[in-house]
Parts: C-alpha cells; sequence; structure tokens
C-alpha cells in the first residue's frame, strides 16, 4: 500500500492540451512534424567537417532517383552516401524506436515516468555488450564489427525474458510485479557487468563509448539490420493502439469491454522491448528520448496513441538527429558521445517532470 502512494498519477484520456497547442492539434501536426523530420535530416546530412549546402545536398541524394546534371565534386557523394547517410538514417531509427517505445511503455503501465529502460533493457544491453567486448578480445575474429551490437541486442532481450517470466504470478503479470522485477534483474545484469569489466582494464574505452551512445558501426548493414526489428514492432505497437487507449482507463474497465488485457501486455512488452533492444544493440545507451519526446507530443494531440505512437516516431527521430547534428559540431573536430548530449537534455526535464508532479500531488 505504501508503495502504491508513491508510484505517480496514471496518465488518463480525460487529460487535455494547453490552449495554445490546439492551434497544431488537427490533421496537419503529423504531416508538419514529417516535413521538419525531413528539413532535420538534410541539414544534419550536409553539416560537418565538409559543409554541403542543403540544395546542393538535396540536388546529390536526387541525382541517384532521377537524371540531374552532375556539377559536384564525386567526394560530396562518398561522404553523403557513404559516411553520412547510413549514420543519419540509422540515427533517426534508433529515436524513433526510443520515442515510439517509451509511448507505448507509460501508457500500458500508466506511469508518466516510464521509459524503454524500465524493464531492464538498458541494462541487458550493457551486459551483452560487455560479454561480446569480452569474447571479441578472446577471439578477434569473432562476427567483427557486429560482435558488440549483437550481443547487447541479444542481452536485452534474454533480460526481458527474465523479467517477464518473473514477474509472472499465475496467468497474469501486475504491473507492479513487472517494474520491481525490472529494477532488480537491471541491478544484477549492472552488477555482472561491471565484474566483467573488472577484467578488461586495457579496453575499457571501446566499451565506455558504446555506453555513452556513439556511432562507430552506423553502416548500410547496421541500417539494414536495424530497419525490420523497428517496422515490425512499430507496426504492432500501431495495431494495439486502441486496446493501449482502453488501458489508460482502468484494467477492469478493460476487460469489460472486451480487452483481453494479459494478452495486450505481453504482446505490447514484446513489441516495444524489440524496437528497444533493436536501437539500443547498434547505438550504445541513448537515454531520455523514451521520456522527453512522448511527454511533448502529449502536449500536441493528447492521449490517443493512434496519433500520439507516429507523432513520437517523427520527433524520437528529429530529436536524435538534431542531438547528433550538436554532438559532431559543439566541439568540432572531437565529437561529443551522443549520450551525454541527450542526458544534458533529458535530466533537467526530468526534474522538471518531478517538480511537477510534486506541485500536483501526483505523488
Amino acid at each position: 500500500m505504501e508503495m502504491a502512494n508513491t508510484l505517480p498519477r496514471p496518465i488518463t484520456p480525460t487529460e487535455r492540451a494547453p490552449a495554445w497547442a490546439t492551434l497544431v492539434r488537427g490533421r496537419a501536426v503529423i504531416p508538419l512534424a514529417a516535413l521538419g523530420v525531413i528539413v532535420i535530416a538534410i541539414l544534419s546530412i550536409g553539416i560537418g567537417s565538409v559543409f554541403i549546402p542543403p540544395l546542393l545536398t538535396i540536388k546529390i541524394l536526387l541525382a541517384r532517383v532521377i537524371a540531374i546534371p552532375v556539377d559536384w565534386a564525386a567526394t560530396f557523394e562518398t561522404i553523403l552516401f557513404d559516411i553520412r547517410l547510413p549514420r543519419v538514417l540509422l540515427i533517426a531509427i534508433t529515436g524513433a524506436a526510443l520515442a515510439s517505445s517509451g509511448t507505448a511503455y507509460q501508457g500500458l503501465f500508466r506511469n508518466p515516468l516510464a521509459d524503454p529502460y524500465l524493464i531492464g533493457v538498458a541494462a541487458g544491453a550493457n551486459l551483452g555488450a560487455i560479454i561480446a567486448m569480452a569474447l571479441q578480445i578472446a577471439y578477434p575474429n569473432l562476427l567483427g564489427a557486429l560482435a558488440l551490437p549483437i550481443g547487447a541486442f541479444i542481452g536485452a532481450l534474454v533480460t526481458v525474458a527474465l523479467v517477464y517470466s518473473l514477474a509472472r504470478v499465475g496467468n497474469r503479470i501486475p504491473q507492479t510485479t513487472l517494474i520491481l522485477a525490472g529494477v532488480a534483474i537491471g541491478y544484477l545484469a549492472t552488477a555482472f557487468g561491471s565484474f566483467i569489466l573488472l577484467g578488461l582494464s586495457q579496453h575499457v574505452m571501446r566499451v565506455l563509448v558504446f555506453l555513452l551512445g556513439g556511432y562507430s558501426v552506423a553502416s548500410w548493414d547496421a541500417l539494414f539490420a536495424v530497419a525490420p526489428f523497428f517496422f515490425i514492432g512499430f507496426a504492432v505497437m500501431f495495431i494495439y493502439a486502441r486496446p493501449l487507449n482502453v488501458l489508460l482507463l482502468d484494467e477492469e474497465q478493460a476487460q469489460q469491454l472486451g480487452i483481453d488485457v494479459e494478452r495486450v501486455k505481453r504482446i505490447v512488452v514484446i513489441a516495444a522491448t524489440m524496437v528497444t533492444a533493436s536501437a539500443v544493440a547498434f547505438s550504445g545507451l541513448i537515454g531520455f528520448v523514451g521520456l522527453i519526446v512522448p511527454h511533448a507530443a502529449r502536449l500536441l494531440v493528447g492521449p490517443d496513441h493512434r496519433r500520439l505512437l507516429p507523432l513520437t516516431a517523427l520527433g524520437g527521430a528529429g530529436f536524435l538527429m538534431l542531438a547528433d547534428l550538436l554532438a559532431r559540431t559543439i566541439i568540432a573536430p572531437q565529437e561529443l558521445p551522443l549520450g551525454i548530449v541527450t542526458a544534458f537534455a533529458g535530466a533537467p526535464f526530468f526534474l522538471y517532470l518531478l517538480r511537477r508532479a510534486k506541485n500536483a500531488a501526483f505523488f
């Protein structure tokens, strides 16, 4: 009972956006967000150690589709298509994955402070990456550059499966039990990872680059590996948008309306975890995206997941591309780990949520 009183007030479908947001709550909000993401992507592709103007960037991209006279240096195409474009697209998918899965977790748990790492995904990816690093040091030819992301992906999925099985009570999976199991397994995975790190003292920097969030493995191969997991998982979450809306009311009311609550929980958790784990596996640990973007999007379109999920996916893509642009340019020619940039943006927002929850008696 004491724990229940400390949980934040559940998100309810009766919450309304502020008056200023009603101006953009029409059907145009998602197309406008998509247009904004395209603009950010073009800027991200063009800006770097070698600056390529936006109009020239568009011409080079269109040249692969339609016949346009070539009036640019051949190195521009190499930079765009071999280095920047796969990186930017991978970042966009990562941001969309983290934000949309964060939206699903918040709706499923009716907890405004939930994010994609709630049930151990981050800790599992951390442990999997460290194990992969240790194996690759012992066996240098093991999977090459893909060893780290594959290890992180497997670690995240195994951790979530373990949490899910431990949280099961009969045929039900209580939300509080699931969260507590995730926290406990997350700490255990972190302890194992720290123990393994003690034996990798000469290679700690390689691990830290991944843990802080980086795109050292950004390539077309990584992009093609991530994209199917994201699109399949997102499609499943979107299909279950209406049941998620009903679950915002109450589980008992949802059952009375014909919703198989436990089945919805199971499917949405698996889909959201698959989306998150695939993103973390190739990008490292990038926090706060799944916390910031869903709340910002909810101010614009309200709690309806049929509109919220697409908007958060677009918002997450745009937010992470902007963060990456800052990471690459703020101390150029050096590059900040992306996780540091998102932490600087996300930590104050998280504290704001806590302050707002306290003032509104959410706890």
